[in-house]
């Protein structure tokens, strides 16, 4: 791989970086928002959606991390 595209992944790699950023702050608020609820609201149909969508974000960036990896190989 010459150069160019390179430093075409490693661009990419930032930008996915960034993203992950960008998720792990509104997973914050999401996690945070959920632990200043009363409990009951977090033990029912809210808190469970708010708790699915914190997992959700979780795998994302997961994803996200799987994708950098992958990327880092192919510039190998």
């Amino acid at each position: 791989m010459n150069n160019e595209r390179r430093n075409g992944i490693q661009e990419i790699r930032d930008s996915l970086d960034d993203i992950i950023s960008q998720i792990e702050e509104l997973k914050d608020e999401e996690q945070e928002a959920l632990d200043n609820m009363p409990e009951g609201v977090q033990q029912g149909t809210r808190g469970d959606r708010m708790q699915e969508a914190i997992d959700s974000m979780d795998n994302a960036i997961s994803s996200i991390e799987e994708a950098q990896q992958s990327l880092n190989d192919a510039m190998q």
